[in-house]
């Protein structure tokens, strides 16, 4: 055969190799960005991360309001403390002394008021 002749090729396995990185091309797409695909998954993964912290810290807060439960139960000055803070309680024997503001407390104070 003379090097000169070529073989005709016909259209169909022209296609054939279009055909297959159509589909692969497609195939890959939907690995990528379909509903089940590698950024979803990443998505979800940031996402876990975050409720993972969340959770983390509302374990830390629980535990911190459990203490403070068997505090007020069984802790007298816990109960003192609390009352003295918040409702400016005071025992019998003790003397309160208040002063007057200073000038420029006051003066801090109105500033503060004023919106």
């Amino acid at each position: 055969m003379p090097a000169s002749e070529e073989i005709p090729v016909s259209s169909s396995s022209k296609k054939l190799p279009v055909f297959s990185l159509l589909l692969i091309v497609l195939l890959l797409g939907f690995a990528v960005f379909g509903q089940r695909g590698l950024l979803r998954a990443l998505q979800f993964n940031r996402q876990r991360g975050a409720l993972e912290a969340q959770v983390r810290n509302l374990e830390a807060s629980n535990a911190k309001l459990r203490q403070e439960i068997e505090d007020l139960r069984s802790d007298r000055r816990t109960i003192e403390a609390i009352a003295r803070r918040e409702l400016g309680m005071v025992k019998d024997d003790e003397v309160v002394y208040q002063f007057s503001p200073t000038v420029k407390e006051a003066a801090e104070e109105q500033g503060k008021a004023r919106p």
